[in-house]
């Protein structure tokens, strides 16, 4: 029997595991117009490098619609928040939460019209606001309007998406709107701020937005998932090294601009208006304090009939595996 060198063994292995990396799956992620750093990485096509995958990128206008192209099959990877996130875990969607991409901050806020009659909370009865329905926007209203004791059906509420949300503005045809950019810069240019989810979360309502993956794709490809993490967390790294010479980088700011459709002024307060939690913290994120606040917003949405039920325990829709390589 002819023994094989073991040097040629190695090498063929080693050519085989190149060649299985280099045929990774092309997948499809579904962002949403959120300012983070790692859009500058999505802009330069970082995450196509790390993953040696062609990415198909489709843009969002809320979680709600990230979670159907997800639960359908057509993508595979998505950015949404923890009240969409939450509904869907609620409902057994196959996905799992690996990454937490920013804990929301200033980035979300509560703005009244100027001109509207709305000077203060309760002035919000018999109003207009528009929020995308099951969106964290959503939640932080219903946790907004519940902490002032204001009863939501004395409020009309309108489900609208960011940008009809921007044109309703605009038109007047709304008194308040609980949103994200870049609606809120537009909201922001002729109305005041009553409260902004980081405000919130200090009451006990946080916040946070997440990068999810279905199960079966992560299982297919968990050296792609990891990847896309990596390239993720290293950009939040470029940025909280020195968030002030970073912002001087006019490039990193057009990027997230094109990508956000934020105004350059406004990026410096929206990326200090959350938190973006790096590689040691994801570990710890992604356990208790991700699993809690995922059983806390369940309950609350049960509360408002937006979901059937709570789950006895939410831990198989979260894990570290991906960000504790």
């Amino acid at each position: 029997m002819k023994l094989l060198n073991p040097f040629r063994l190695l090498a063929a292995l080693s050519l085989a595991g190149s060649a299985l990396l280099a045929q990774a799956a092309d997948f499809t992620v579904a962002y949403q117009t959120t300012v983070d750093p790692a859009k500058v990485a999505q802009a330069d096509g970082a995450y196509e490098k790390a993953t040696n995958s062609k990415i198909s990128w489709r843009k969002f206008d809320n979680g709600a619609d990230v979670i159907s192209a997800i639960a359908s099959g057509d993508v595979q990877i998505g950015y949404l928040g923890s009240s969409p996130l939450t509904a869907a875990a609620t409902r057994k969607v196959p996905i799992e939460i690996f990454l937490i991409a920013t804990q929301i901050g200033a980035a979300e806020a509560l703005v009244a019209r100027n001109g509207s009659g709305i000077n203060g909370p309760q002035d919000l009865t018999g109003k207009k606001v528009a929020v995308p329905f099951v969106s964290t926007g959503h939640y932080s209203l219903l946790a907004a309007l519940k902490y002032w004791k204001i009863d939501p059906a004395k409020v009309t509420i309108l489900n609208l998406a960011p940008p009809a949300i921007a044109a309703a503005w605009k038109r007047g045809d709304i008194d308040a709107t609980y949103v994200w950019d870049p609606a809120l810069g537009v909201a922001k240019e002729t109305g005041k701020v009553l409260i902004t989810s980081g405000e919130l979360a200090k009451l006990g309502a946080p916040t946070f937005d997440a990068w999810i993956v279905r199960k079966d794709f992560a299982d297919k490809h968990p050296e792609v998932v990891s990847a896309f993490a990596k390239t993720t967390l290293d950009a939040y790294a470029a940025y909280r090294r020195d968030p002030a010479a970073w912002l001087a980088d006019a490039s990193n700011v057009d990027k997230l601009v094109k990508l956000s459709g934020a105004k350059p002024g406004d990026i410096p307060g929206l990326l200090q208006g959350n938190v973006y939690p790096l590689a040691a913290d994801q570990v710890t994120e992604l356990g208790a304090p991700t699993t809690d606040a995922i059983t806390k917003t369940a309950a609350f949405l049960k509360e408002q009939g937006k979901v059937d039920a709570v789950l006895a325990d939410y831990a198989p829709y979260v894990t570290t595996k991906f960000v504790a390589q």
